[in-house]
């Protein structure tokens, strides 16, 4: 890689994404778990809640993805909505019977401000949230508080550490062994660490491959729909590049037809029950005249290659490819990733 790219990509969009191996450890070592949350729990397990609204905005919502798969897997009813479509159209779920959990990295954008004006104490809210002085920590019931440090631009470190917490937060509301969970949420940062350290070698092998493209698409199904979403958001605010990331099912209903060589689709393997049919799709795409790449613990290619981990930490490592790709394409474009120009890191604006 030329001094020149390594100038355009080395920013401090870069050095968050390197200190993601510390923002997890300081995380996963500080986190604790609020005394308030028991008596939620219990009411949730007595029905005395009966619905588990799962809200947020941009990154925060695309956390909360597998959340939404582990309680109703659990049998819970959890629905999860982006909190400006809650806070217009869903008032009647405000309410003694929801709980609300809230994922916000500033506690402070404007959705959240209106959600806990709207929602004036009468469901409860559990927060995740990366900042301890906020409306969303000081204001909901309980709050776990993420230690992710502070941020340039791109939701990086907020992001992977938002979605340790809530799934710290799904094993107590499903009552797992909090001890158990840890350990496991653990091997998620040698796992990142491991990745990370061949970023450079990572952009280089990416911008060799994948050129300039027209059609990015992230496609994936159950826990990978997290990564779809979020690494689609991500390419368009930091290299802005349009990308769509959706479920592999819905893509074969009609977006399928859309493939051709200036096609470009990263397909996560995710879990066993499904990936053969991932599988079928990525050789279909291929078939089409589209470029594809499979996103799995041991394939064949480095920026690919996941390292080996549990599942529940599987939605952490699969976004690390799709954060070298954002630097890959400012490479090949020239040009400084992660910079916003139209928006500030807070959106304080509905």
């Amino acid at each position: 890689m030329s001094t020149n790219t390594c100038q355009i990509i080395e920013g401090q969009y870069l050095r968050d994404i390197l200190d993601q191996p510390r923002a997890i450890t300081a995380t996963l070592e500080q986190l604790e778990v609020p005394k308030e949350l028991g008596v939620i729990v219990r009411k949730l397990r007595e029905g005395k809640i009966k619905r588990v609204l799962l809200t947020g905005m941009g990154a925060s919502f695309h956390a909360l993805h597998p959340l939404f798969l582990q309680l109703n897997a659990h049998g819970y009813t959890a629905l999860t909505v982006e909190t400006s479509e809650v806070i217009h159209f869903l008032q009647s779920w405000f309410t003694a019977e929801t709980v609300i959990v809230a994922i916000s990295q500033s506690g402070q954008s404007a959705e959240i401000v209106r959600l806990l004006e709207e929602n004036r104490g009468r469901a409860a809210i559990v927060a995740i949230t990366n900042a301890a002085d906020s409306p969303l920590a000081l204001q909901a019931q309980a709050t776990l508080l993420t230690k992710a440090g502070q941020e340039f631009s791109v939701s990086c470190k907020t992001y992977l550490t938002s979605l340790l917490a809530a799934h710290l937060l799904g094993g107590l509301l499903c009552g797992a062994d909090a001890g158990h969970t840890r350990q496991q949420l653990s091997q998620t940062v040698p796992a990142v660490a491991s990745y990370l350290s061949r970023w450079n070698d990572h952009v280089f092998d990416i911008a060799e491959e994948i050129g300039r493209i027209h059609h990015l698409l992230l496609l994936g199904r159950g826990i990978s729909l997290a990564a779809a979403g979020e690494g689609a958001l991500i390419l368009k605010e930091s290299v802005r590049l349009h990308a769509e990331g959706m479920s592999s099912a819905a893509f074969r209903h009609g977006p399928l037809e859309m493939v051709n060589g200036e096609t470009f689709a990263a397909i996560f393997a995710g879990a066993e029950a499904t990936k053969s049919l991932q599988a079928k799709l990525r050789d279909d795409i291929g078939h089409a005249g589209g470029r594809v790449v499979w996103i799995d613990e041991g394939s064949r290619s480095g920026p690919w290659n996941l390292p080996k981990a549990p599942l529940i930490v599987r939605p952490v490592l699969e976004i690390l490819p799709v954060q070298m790709i954002t630097l890959a394409v400012a490479a090949v474009l020239g040009i400084e990733a992660g910079r916003f120009a139209r928006v500030p890191k807070v959106t304080t604006v509905e």
